[in-house]
């Protein structure tokens, strides 16, 4: 069913052609980097030939190409509250490793699927997303990781992509052979099957159903379907084997459940906590106090150096000090809630801190610059604090009860 890659005259870029029934299916492998990708797209679309554009991005990535002033819509609030924080600060920072390549080189990157998207418009074309949400992706990575394998992970990912403000020509390379989310885990998967099955060869299978439904669904409307490079063997190798691809599709949806103990933990600890409070009073009520000071002195001083690392406002450094002890014995509310919005209240972002969020962040000190990112930084930094605090003025309770 699938034939080998060809190169029609008009272009260099890789392309295997195929058929799903009366459905051909053209693969385009692109470079993400490549302005002659992007030109090639946009031949092949004005050549007339195809009646469905197919194109590897999916609906949150495609809202970030075709709005790319939603961040300054954004309720920082509401973020807060749905656990968005840390989605939104690596979005943020990909997107300055986005913006400082194309400073750097001239380059942008997925420009070959504004293109599509572009020519699909013009076109009256329909426009099929066919990659799995990213969100989804992450999740099912790291669920494939052990707890610290996942942490080192994706605060490794942070810092790479926020610390460095040049680029250099081997991360260029891997984008050419691939996608954003794949260079940035390139070291990593290239390795570790952990990595690879959800980040790669679990996109191409979904890929291909995707394509495969596309086809079963528009039967006859010839397909141009615009991958990565580093997708194309994978896709075709797959597009035969998709005999239920609804199926398929829910398979590699599904998110991996959550395990119980991150839910429960937090109230072992506080039961814990509790309890040694009441045999430190019932020992002598200054044994007790000791105790109290302890939790309160060791969790509020960390999550206040956390909030001062993000140069919050000084009163939010005092607020992160007040509440993370009594927060950290309400597992339903944490700190970083409380900093966070003492933090916009006391600096409420402005509309150019939204207008500029985007080119501040491509530095590192563009982070605290910026009064939308300080208060990401405000609330997770705040919240790592009183974590750390937590355990440790737990063992320090410990201690005082054994001494």
């Amino acid at each position: 069913m699938s034939q080998p890659p060809s190169s029609p005259p008009d272009t260099t870029e890789p392309l295997t052609e195929t058929r799903i029934g009366d459905t051909p299916i053209t693969l385009l492998g692109t470079a993400h980097v490549s302005r002659k990708s992007a030109e090639t797209v946009r031949e092949l679309i004005e050549s007339g030939r195809y009646g469905v554009i197919a194109v590897e991005l999916c609906p949150s990535r495609h809202h970030a190409l075709s709005n790319p002033e939603a961040l300054a819509h954004m309720d920082l609030m509401q973020v807060f509250r749905e656990g968005k924080a840390a989605m939104v600060a690596a979005n943020l920072a990909m997107g300055a490793y986005q913006q400082r390549l194309a400073e750097q080189y001239g380059i942008e990157p997925g420009a070959e699927m504004r293109a599509a998207m572009a020519g699909a418009e013009a076109h009256a074309l329909p426009l099929e997303l066919i990659d799995r949400e990213i969100g989804i992706t992450l999740r099912r990575t790291a669920a494939n990781l052990g707890w610290w394998k996942r942490l080192a992970l994706f605060s490794g990912l942070l810092v790479g992509l926020v610390s460095r403000e040049e680029v250099d020509e081997k991360e260029i390379e891997r984008l050419k052979e691939g996608d954003m989310l794949e260079a940035a885990f390139a070291e990593f998967a290239q390795d570790r099957q952990d990595l690879y099955e959800p980040l790669i060869a679990e996109r191409d299978r979904y890929m291909a159903a995707k394509l495969a439904l596309v086809a079963h669904r528009r039967p006859g409307r010839p397909i141009l379907a615009v991958v990565g490079a580093g997708h194309l063997k994978g896709i075709a190798e797959q597009l035969p084997r998709q005999t239920d691809p609804e199926a398929e599709i829910a398979r590699l949806d599904t998110l991996p459940p959550r395990p119980l103990w991150p839910k429960v933990l937090p109230w072992v600890i506080v039961a814990l906590v509790l309890v040694g409070f009441w045999l430190g009073f019932s020992k002598s009520p200054e044994l007790g106090w000791q105790m109290v000071g302890d939790w309160v002195l060791i969790n509020g001083g960390l999550s206040a150096f956390g909030a001062l690392f993000a140069a919050a406002h000084p009163l939010t450094v005092v607020t992160a000090f007040l509440a993370a002890p009594l927060t950290s014995l309400n597992p339903t509310i944490g700190a970083g809630m409380v900093t966070a919005a003492a933090e916009l209240m006391l600096r409420k972002p402005q509309v150019r801190d939204f207008a500029s969020l985007r080119h501040d962040t491509i530095e590192w000190q563009g982070w605290w610059r910026n009064r939308v990112s300080r208060t990401l930084l405000v609330f997770l930094f705040s919240t790592l604090g009183s974590v750390i605090g937590t355990y440790l003025a737990g063992f320090r309770i410990v201690e005082r009860l054994t001494g």
